[in-house]
């Protein structure tokens, strides 16, 4: 089992990333409303839409979503909430491989949000990934990807991170290490104790917009944080490339 299949599907995955909430999503999906301003009823994809919150976010608007993860307990969880915020007429959700196309230009948006992306080992196959998002996008279409910032997690990364609450400990043990920033998790509580790793590559701006013209789209826009400020490279806690996919 890769990496990947491993930790998102763990319950440790959400109580490690359990600041990333719905208040962060709904600022994002804020962005998209003010920057890029989705037509109504724009048929938006979310690659790698973990348990739905950007999607139930999107939904939210009044846009249709429709969410793709390879866990299929994620999946599950977000059909579940959807159907509780009554949302479930305008955002649904597949199991999948990001690699695949979900489809052949029938969506107006495609989104790839929080660090949903550099997970496989050959470059090659992360850009196969965005080939399939690129593929989504009908002419004129728009996408947004929301990345770390190799520069400043190079620059601030701490090597190891403790945190203690209500009896769990997690310990990260965190480096980079052949163009990779790699992460071993261990959750400890009530005498138990969980080891998880997490590997993510170090794309800069240049790599991804390289990448970028060579699936056929065009970057438009660069944000360093979720309320569209500048993209300053050693400074700024994001990347957010906001591209088209030329008529």
């Amino acid at each position: 089992m890769s990496w990947y299949e491993e930790w998102f599907w763990s319950d440790a995955y959400t109580r490690v990333y359990d600041h990333r909430d719905d208040a962060e999503a709904e600022q994002l999906v804020d962005l998209i409303e003010h920057e890029i301003a989705p037509a109504s009823g724009a048929h938006i994809l979310d690659i790698g839409c973990g348990r739905g919150r950007h999607a139930r976010a999107l939904a939210r608007r009044g846009w249709q979503v429709t969410g793709l993860d390879l866990s299929e307990d994620a999946v599950a969880a977000a059909r579940s909430r959807v159907a509780d915020d009554d949302l479930d007429v305008r955002a649904s959700f597949r199991v999948g491989d990001m690699r695949t196309p979900v489809c052949d230009g029938c969506a107006d948006g495609v989104v790839n949000l929080f660090t949903s992306f550099g997970y496989f080992d050959a470059d090659a196959e992360n850009e196969r990934a965005l080939a399939a998002m690129a593929t989504a996008l009908r002419p004129g279409g728009w996408f947004l990807q929301d990345f770390l910032n190799a520069p400043q997690v190079a620059e601030s990364l701490g090597a190891s991170v403790y945190e203690t609450e209500d009896g769990r400990t997690i310990h990260q043990d965190r480096w980079i290490e052949d163009g990779r920033v790699n992460k071993k998790i261990t959750v400890r509580q009530n005498g138990h104790t969980e080891t998880f790793q997490e590997s993510v590559r170090l794309y800069t701006r240049s790599d991804l917009t390289a990448m970028y013209e060579r699936v056929g789209l065009e970057v438009v826009a660069l944000f360093g944080d979720y309320d569209g400020g500048n993209y300053v490279p050693d400074e700024s806690p994001r990347l957010l490339l906001h591209a088209v996919r030329p008529t």
